[in-house]
């Protein structure tokens, strides 16, 4: 049949078929071999980056004549730092520990038998994404080290990029024997073909959404299939009254401004109203060149500060935009941030070691941390390689998901002959 007369269901229904003998296949394959495969797709991205780079000036300019945001053009956008760091990420995935095979816990029974917990592989793997052409590489290497096919639907407005980055990816691959169909790229950019992969129960075993709140609200309403889900990052620093002013200064600027475009970005900050330098940490802010929309208090200590409306504090910019408030103490911030917070990360700023460690511990997010910018919630910055999402669930797997987060367990029992009575 043609391409012409397929449905979507019927393609990624084939496609799901190539996946799951490909899974099967990676089983019989050694890690060494994965890895091995996984050197080459990264140097293969290097020797491909100017066609890389030559595809996703195609996508940037449709992206421009379509009006994306500049924090969407941000996330889409490469260069030869962008596809060297790229690489570099599958390089630290092919040199990760290996989590197949690992026994997590160990049972004797009195009657002689031992049970194991044994790491394996989840299976088929889709992954939806918007955007950022980086994922298509991401999430190529962390399912194939953890024995996993990926199924990969990138954003249409980074066709040409994850086309380019698939094509180096699996010419790696291909060199180190490996089987090409364990990374497959959606080739279509037909909305039906995402509906398609929801309803494939039976034929992929997770899907794992990447995007904008839009993408995953449709995700998680449609899918028929488990879902990892990814949700905004509604991320809030919180200036404890015993904050180091320079300290909060930096962090506060980098938290936002680093790069506004990625899910670990500050969208609120809330001073202490104890907290002597507000005035300074905000003037900060409008000077690297962020808007503020703040609460009275806010308001009248820079007059630059516009107001803040009802739903700017559950907005996720992605933008040089950020809310503040001054609360009244840590009760006050930990209320704000349960009330609008989306378990992704959040922070505290604070000399106070009690206090900080009250926050941590009270603060029900996938990341949380103290004296530290929410920017590096990135699973490569927590050493995991490259990362497949950032989980805001509570099952399974949570914050950064790299190779743990992709396997399951089965048990295994060993006997000696014996029979139930």
């Amino acid at each position: 049949m043609n391409d012409m007369t397929q449905t979507p269901e019927m393609l990624i229904a084939a496609m799901a078929a190539k996946a799951r003998a490909a899974s099967n296949a990676l089983t019989q394959i050694s890690d060494e071999e994965k890895s091995r495969g996984l050197m080459l797709a990264a140097q293969a991205l290097r020797d491909h980056g100017d066609a890389i780079c030559r595809a996703n000036m195609q996508d940037m300019e449709n992206a421009a004549e379509r009006g994306l945001s500049s924090a969407l053009l941000d996330r889409l956008r490469l260069d030869d730092a962008r596809i060297e760091g790229t690489a570099s990420g599958v390089e630290q995935v092919a040199k990760l520990d290996n989590p197949l095979g690992e026994v997590i816990d160990e049972t004797h029974r009195p009657n002689g038998m031992v049970m194991q917990r044994v790491r394996v592989p989840l299976g088929v793997i889709g992954i939806i994404y918007e955007s950022r052409p980086n994922v298509t590489a991401d999430a190529a290497a962390l399912c194939m080290r953890a024995g996993n096919a990926a199924i990969l639907r990138g954003g249409s407005e980074a066709i040409e990029s994850n086309r380019a980055i698939h094509a180096a990816m699996a010419e790696g691959v291909s060199a180190a024997g490996l089987p090409t169909d364990a990374i497959q790229l959606v080739p279509t950019t037909d909305r039906a073909a995402v509906g398609a992969m929801l309803r494939a129960a039976g034929l992929i075993d997770l899907i794992v959404p990447r995007g904008g709140k839009s993408l995953v609200a449709r995700v998680q309403e449609e899918a028929r299939v488990p879902v990892l889900a990814h949700l905004d990052g509604m991320n809030t620093s919180y200036v404890h009254a015993s904050a180091n002013p320079d300290m909060a200064r930096d962090l506060v600027v980098n938290a936002k401004m680093r790069r506004t475009g990625i899910c670990g970005a500050t969208e609120t900050v809330l001073f202490d109203k104890d907290f002597k330098a507000t005035k300074e940490v905000i003037g900060a802010l409008i000077d690297a060149g962020c808007a503020v929309r703040g609460d009275d208090a806010i308001q009248t200590i820079d007059t630059r500060v516009t107001a803040a409306q009802d739903e700017d504090w559950d907005t996720e910019y992605l933008d040089a935009i950020i809310t503040a408030a001054q609360v009244s103490g840590i009760d006050e911030a930990l209320a704000h941030i349960a009330a609008h917070s989306s378990g992704h990360t959040d922070a505290i700023i604070a000399e106070d070691g009690a206090a900080a460690e009250r926050f941590l511990n009270a603060v029900d997010s996938a990341i949380v941390m103290w004296n530290a910018s929410t920017q590096f919630a990135d699973g490569g910055e927590f050493g995991l390689g490259a990362e497949i999402g950032i989980s805001t669930g509570r099952l399974h797997a949570r914050g950064p998901v790299a190779l743990e987060g992709l396997t399951t367990y089965k048990w295994i029992v060993r006997g000696t002959g014996q029979v139930r009575p």
